[in-house]
C-alpha cells in the first residue's frame, strides 16, 4: 500500500546503513540552479540585486511563484508518531523516511521537496509550526502521523493555509485504491453505486478510502467498516470516535466474518491474516479483494484464488500483480496542483487522479514498461493499476489533476495551453533513472550466471551479493574461499558467504579443458603449453574468460582492479576482442536530463574512416538498446570543411562510408560539439541531415573520447555508464578502477542484458 515499504529484495542492516551514509550522509543535497561564480552573480543572487524581487513580491505576493522556488517546493512533514508501521519512534527517527519521500517527489515528478521533522506530539503546536512556514512552500505533504491527531492536524491546516495540505497516508492510499477499484468493478460488470463494500481497518488510510469512494458514488448504507473490535454499527460505543462514527451503519453484522457474507468488495488496511478463505468463499460472485496490509496482506492472492478463482486481487506488494503503491499518486497530484498554483487539493482533484490512473491502465502498455515489469501487461484481472515504471504517468496524471483544480476554482494561475503543458511534462523528466531501470529489468529477466572475476576486491564482492540478493541471477565469484569469507565478514556481510558460489582456479575440475583450449589458441603466438597452463591458473581475468568460453557462466564483469588496456589484452587471449574483430567501446554519459553515447572509449586507438563508421554503427545499436532513436555526429574542431584540416577529413569520409553501407540511422559530420548538441548552433547549417541534437558522438581518437568522458564526469558531475564493450560474441563488460559498487552492478546488468553482444 505504501511507497516506503520494503519489498521482496533482501536488504541487510549493513547495506541499508551504508546506502544512507555513502558517498555523503543522507539522500539529497541542495544545488544552485543559477550561476554563482562571479561577483556579478553574487550581487544578483543576494545584495543588492535581490532587493528587486523582494519589492516585487511585497507589491504583488503572487509573484513569489515567479521569482522563487515556492511554486515547485513541497514540505514533507512528520512528528514520527506512526513511522512506517514501526510505531511512535519520534521526530528524529523519522528523518530517513521523510528524506526518502522527498527524493521520491523529485524522482517521479521533478518536484523539489524538503523534509521537516517537528519534535512535538501536541496537535496545536504542530499545526502552528506548519502554518507559520506557509510562505516557504507551494504545498505540504503530511506523513507518518498517528490517528486521530492526523485528522485534526490536516483539517485545521487546510482551513488555515492557502496552499495544498495533503496527508499521504490517508489520501494517497485512497486515490490508488479508488483507481484500481474502478477498473476491477468494470471487469466484474458492477457499478460502484450498487456494490456492497467491506473495509477492515478504521485508521487514517481506511477512513480516507471509504470517504473517497463515497464521494465517487458508493452508497453509505452499502459500506461496512470494521476494526479490531468488530463492525462499526450505529449504536456501538466501544472504541469509537467522531471519524468512525461518521461511517457507522444500521446492520445486524457484528464481526468481519458476518460482514463479508455477500460482499462485492473487500478493502483491507489492517493486518496479516485478518481474512480467512472461508470469508472469501462467502463473498458475492466476481469478488474484488484489495488486501493492502504491509508487508504481508490480509490474505494472499494464492489463498484467495484457491477458493475463489473468479476473484480480482490487489495487494501492497510488488511481487504480486496489482500493487496499490502510493508513488503512483502523490508526486503527480502535487505536480498538477503546483503547476496551477493551487490553494488546495480537493476531492475533485483526487478523483481526477484516480480516474486518470484507471484510464491509463486500460491503454496499450509500452514495451519498455513490460520489460521493466518482467511480463507482457494487458488490461485485465492481473493488471488493473499502472506500474510505477510507466513513463506516461508524468504527462497523463498531472494534466487531469490540474484541469480538475481549474474547474473547481482552486487554481491561482490556470493553464491556458494544455497541449504545451503536456509537452513540457514529457520534457521535464531526467531519463537516467528510467534507462538504468530498463537495463536492470532486462538483466533480471535473463537470470544470468554472472562471473565476477575479481573476488579479492570488497567492491566486487558487495556487487556480487547485491546481484544475488536483488534477484538478478546467480553470482559466481573467482577467488579463494577463505579470502572471500574474510572480506565479506569485514564488510558486514558474513551471512552472504553461503549464498555466493566461489570458484577457485586452484581446485577447478575444468582446468584440463581450459588449458587445452588456451594452448590451442596461443600456440602459434609464442606461447608453449606450460605458459598457457600458468596463464589459466594464475590470471583471474583469463580464468574467468575461460569459464565463460566453456559455458560455465553466462556473463563476465571485470576491470575494477586493473586498467582497461591490460584487462582487455588478457581477455583477448581467450576471445577475439581486437578492433579488426569488430570490438568497440561506447560510453553512455547522462547529465541534466540528457544522454549521449561517446565512442570509441576502449578499443580503437586511432580509427580511420572505416573504423569510425563501425564505431557509429555500434553507438547507434547501444542507443537503440537504451530506447533512443540514434542521431550520430562525427565530431571535430571543423564544421563541414572549415577550417580545413587533415585530421577532420577522416571524420567527413566516415559519413561517406555509412552512405555506401546504407546505414539505417541519422548521421552527419564533420562538426563541432556545439553544432552537434545545440539546436541554435545547428540551425546555422540547414543542410544538416540531423533532425535534432545528436545523441551518439563519434570522436577522432580514443584519447579524445577518454578526455571528453572524464571531463564531463569530473567537472559537470555527469553519470557515466561504461565503456560498454560492444560487437563481441560473449557477454563481457569491463569496469574502471574507480568503479563504485553500483557501477560494477550496472556493468554486470549491461552484460546480462546483452547490450554489447553481437558481431
Amino acid at each position: 500500500m505504501s511507497d516506503k515499504t520494503p519489498r521482496s529484495a533482501r536488504v541487510t542492516p549493513e547495506e541499508a546503513l551504508a546506502y544512507h551514509m555513502e558517498p555523503r550522509p543522507g539522500k539529497f543535497e541542495v544545488v544552485a540552479s543559477t550561476p554563482m561564480t562571479t561577483q556579478r552573480d553574487l550581487s544578483l543572487a543576494y545584495s543588492p540585486g535581490v532587493a528587486v524581487p523582494v519589492q516585487a513580491i511585497a507589491d504583488r505576493p503572487e509573484t513569489a511563484y515567479d521569482y522563487t522556488v515556492k511554486g515547485n517546493m513541497v514540505a514533507v512533514i512528520s512528528n514520527g508518531t506512526a513511522i512506517l508501521g514501526m510505531g511512535n519512534l519520534g521526530a528524529l527517527a523519522s528523518k530517513p523516511v521523510m528524506e526518502g519521500k522527498a527524493v521520491l517527489f523529485k524522482r517521479f515528478a521533478d518536484v523539489n521537496a524538503i523534509d521537516i521533522e517537528l519534535d512535538t506530539e501536541d496537535a496545536d503546536e504542530f499545526i502552528n509550526a506548519v502554518r507559520l512556514m506557509g510562505p516557504t512552500f507551494g504545498g505540504v505533504n503530511l506523513e507518518d502521523i498517528k490517528a486521530p491527531e492526523c485528522f485534526i492536524i490536516e483539517q485545521r491546516l487546510k482551513e488555515l493555509m492557502d496552499i495544498p495540505v495533503f496527508h499521504d497516508d490517508q489520501h494517497g492510499t485512497a486515490v490508488i485504491c479508488a483507481a484500481g477499484l474502478l477498473n476491477a468493478l468494470e471487469l466484474s460488470g458492477k457499478k460502484i453505486e450498487e456494490v456492497k463494500i467491506v473495509l477492515n481497518g478504521a485508521g487514517a488510510a481506511g477512513i480516507a478510502c471509504l470517504e473517497l469512494l463515497k464521494s465517487m458514488g458508493a452508497r453509505h448504507e452499502n459500506c461496512i467498516m470494521a476494526d479490531t473490535k468488530g463492525v462499526i454499527y450505529q449504536g456501538r460505543t466501544e472504541g469509537m470516535n467522531q471519524w468512525k462514527s461518521a461511517h457507522a451503519v444500521v446492520t445486524e453484522a457484528r464481526t468481519l466474518e458476518d460482514a463479508m457474507k455477500g460482499a462485492d468488495v473487500f478493502l483491507g488496511v489492517s493486518a496479516k491474516g485478518a481474512v480467512t478463505q472461508d470469508m472469501v468463499a462467502s463473498m458475492a460472485d466476481n469478488p474484488v479483494i484489495f488486501a493492502m496490509a504491509n508487508p504481508d496482506p490480509e490474505i494472499t492472492p494464492e489463498e484467495a484464488h484457491a477458493v475463489r478463482p473468479d476473484a480480482i486481487v490487489a495487494t501492497g506488494r510488488s511481487d504480486y500483480p496489482n500493487q496499490v503503491n502510493n508513488v503512483l499518486g502523490f508526486p503527480y497530484l502535487f505536480r498538477g496542483a503546483l503547476d496551477i498554483h493551487a490553494r488546495a487539493i480537493n476531492d475533485e482533484m483526487k478523483i481526477a487522479c484516480a480516474e486518470a490512473l484507471a484510464k491509463l491502465a486500460r491503454e496499450d502498455v509500452p514495451d519498455e514498461v513490460a520489460v521493466a515489469y518482467g511480463r507482457k501487461l494487458q488490461f485485465g484481472r492481473d493488471y488493473i493499476i499502472p506500474t510505477p515504471f510507466d513513463p506516461r504517468l508524468i504527462h497523463v496524471v498531472p494534466p487531469a489533476v490540474a484541469q480538475a483544480g481549474m474547474e473547481t476554482g482552486v487554481a491561482r494561475r490556470p493553464i491556458i495551453d494544455m497541449e504545451g503543458y503536456v509537452q513540457s511534462l514529457k520534457n521535464r523528466m531526467d531519463p537516467t533513472a528510467a534507462i538504468l531501470q530498463g537495463i536492470h529489468a532486462r538483466a533480471r529477466q535473463s537470470q544470468a550466471r554472472m562471473i565476477f572475476a575479481e573476488g579479492d576486491d570488497p567492491r566486487v564482492l558487495r556487487a556480487a551479493v547485491a546481484w544475488q540478493r536483488g534477484g538478478m541471477g546467480q553470482a559466481l565469484v573467482v577467488g579463494r574461499e577463505a579470502d572471500v569469507k574474510e572480506k565479506l565478514e569485514t564488510a558486514g556481510l558474513a551471512d552472504a558467504v553461503r549464498e555466493l558460489t566461489v570458484v577457485n582456479a586452484a581446485n577447478s575440475r575444468h582446468l584440463d579443458a581450459y588449458h587445452e583450449f588456451l594452448y590451442a589458441r596461443l600456440q602459434r603466438k609464442g606461447v608453449d603449453r606450460e605458459d598457457a597452463h600458468k596463464l589459466a591458473n594464475r590470471d583471474r581475468h583469463v580464468f574467468a574468460a575461460l569459464m565463460l568460453a566453456h559455458g560455465h557462466g553466462d556473463g563476465l564483469v571485470t576491470g575494477a582492479t586493473r586498467k582497461n588496456a591490460p584487462v582487455l589484452a588478457q581477455l583477448g587471449t581467450v576471445f577475439d576482442l581486437r578492433p579488426q574483430d569488430g570490438a568497440v567501446g561506447i560510453t553512455a554519459v547522462l547529465h541534466k536530463g540528457r544522454i549521449v553515447m561517446i565512442g570509441d572509449t576502449l578499443v580503437h586507438e586511432w580509427p580511420e574512416a572505416e573504423d569510425l563508421a563501425d564505431i557509429a554503427t555500434r553507438g547507434a545499436a547501444v542507443a537503440r538498446g537504451l530506447g533512443l532513436e540514434p542521431r550520430v555526429a562525427f565530431l571535430s574542431f571543423s564544421n563541414f570543411g572549415y577550417p580545413v584540416s587533415e585530421r577532420a577529413v577522416k571524420m567527413a569520409k566516415a559519413t561517406e562510408v555509412l552512405d555506401r553501407r546504407g546505414a539505417d540511422f541519422e548521421y552527419e559530420g564533420e562538426m563541432t560539439v556545439d553544432v552537434a548538441l545545440n539546436p541554435e548552433s545547428m540551425a546555422r547549417y540547414p543542410f544538416s541531415r540531423l533532425t535534432g541534437p545528436a545523441n551518439v558522438l563519434v570522436v577522432p581518437a580514443r584519447h579524445s573520447a577518454s578526455i571528453s568522458v572524464k571531463l564531463l564526469q569530473e567537472m559537470a558531475g555527469a553519470t557515466v555508464i561504461g565503456p560498454i564493450l560492444t560487437g563481441v560474441p560473449q557477454a563481457i563488460q569491463i569496469c574502471s578502477t574507480t568503479s563504485t559498487v553500483n557501477d560494477i552492478l550496472n556493468m554486470a546488468a549491461i552484460a546480462a542484458g546483452g547490450l554489447g553482444r553481437g558481431k
